[in-house]
């Protein structure tokens, strides 16, 4: 008769078998986790300067964790969570009619945020979209990730119209989502993106002449628009053995009045100033402000520093995103703004605070700037 620990120990052996191979399985056949750049793509990213030994590199040493590591944050975010980080109610949702997308003058400058960062540019008579993360249910599991706030968005993929261009900052689940990429594919007439991403974008269906991955410094020019690839400081990855093994980005969109810059996520560092400088000044910055912790200060900023990198950049007015959908980090939900505006009103910068799905017009009347944030 074996003895009770040898069997034990094959019985583990072959549930480490099994799930490994699970894994792998899973790996290959989820088409959440995107594809993967071939050889020469990986070749040609050497030319960049920010790619080496398989990695994509932020323009400064940066590291994702400091201070602490993975596992105790974690066990802070799932077992010693602060109160209120998740609002006790769906946040106010103003929809948005379809058919105003459609009439507008070609030199309307107007921005709708659906939050976190997903939002929509209007710019020279354009659609532009933005990290548009539209679903409620976030990733391939999506019982292990954060759970949007609200059950229903201010409009859905399949609600929007034709859209000139969407913009990816970089392939992080709660920016470029699967779902809302099958459901916009064939109403995008461009797909701009950093390095890398297009990958995911081909697995997912999307013609390859509507794909175009720009490197920090690029540029593309559609009729009265330039859009601009511009760095930012920040890292990758959508599985557990892939890390920085795509690109990440900021974006400038200018046409010949109007100026917008989206920061996508990243910490603070020297790109915002030589940005605005080069491209500034920018009649509204959309400004990552939120899910963030000293533990992974060089990756997210403090919601201060989002406030600077907007004066950095040269920004008129700030438009706090990446809040108000998702919990991804152990502070209350409405710190970050709470603390952006205040930081904001002592340096004289001024700021929007639009409602889900409220268009802000900067420079056409009253901009909004309610405190409905305060006792959800």
């Amino acid at each position: 008769m074996r003895k009770p620990w040898k069997l034990i120990a094959q019985l583990l052996a072959t549930l480490a078998v099994v799930l490994l191979l699970a894994g792998v399985a899973f790996a290959n056949l989820s088409p959440e986790l995107g594809g993967k750049p071939t050889k020469a793509q990986r070749r040609a990213y050497a030319r960049s300067g920010h790619y080496q030994d398989g990695e994509f590199k932020n323009l400064v040493p940066t590291e994702v964790m400091t201070g602490a590591s993975t596992l105790s944050v974690a066990w802070d975010f799932l077992f010693r969570k602060k109160e209120n980080t998740a609002p006790a109610a769906p946040l106010p949702t103003q929809p948005l009619d379809p058919l105003s997308l459609l009439r507008k003058p070609a030199d309307l400058l107007r921005v709708t945020w659906f939050g976190h960062s997903a939002s929509l540019v209007e710019i020279a008579g354009k659609n532009i979209l933005l990290d548009p993360m539209l679903s409620v249910k976030m990733g391939p599991v999506a019982w292990a990730t954060p759970k949007r706030y609200n059950s229903e968005l201010a409009i859905t993929a399949g609600q929007l119209p034709a859209i000139d261009a969407v913009l990816i900052s970089h392939d992080h689940y709660d920016h470029l989502d699967y779902k809302t990429i099958r459901q916009l594919k064939d109403k995008v007439a461009h797909f701009y993106v950093p390095l890398g991403v297009g990958a995911h974008l081909l697995r997912w269906g999307v013609d390859s002449s509507r794909i175009r991955e720009l490197d920090w410094g690029d540029s593309v020019r559609l009729p009265g628009l330039t859009i601009v690839s511009t760095p930012a400081r920040h890292f990758s990855g959508r599985g557990l053995t892939n890390r920085n093994s795509t690109s990440w980005s900021s974006w400038v969109m200018k046409s010949a009045t109007k100026r917008v810059f989206y920061s996508g996520d990243g910490g603070y560092g020297p790109h915002f100033r030589a940005i605005g400088q080069q491209h500034g000044p920018f009649d509204v910055a959309l400004m990552e402000c939120g899910q963030y912790d000293a533990n992974w200060a060089q990756i997210h900023m403090m919601p201060e520093q989002t406030v600077q990198a907007t004066l950095d950049v040269r920004g008129r007015l700030l438009l706090p995103v990446h809040w108000g959908a998702f919990t991804e980090a152990n502070h209350p939900w409405n710190e970050s703004v709470t603390r952006a505006t205040a930081e904001a009103g002592r340096l004289l910068l001024p700021v929007t605070t639009p409602e889900l799905g409220q268009p802000v017009t900067p420079g056409v009347g009253a901009l909004p700037q309610t405190t409905w944030w305060w006792g959800i």
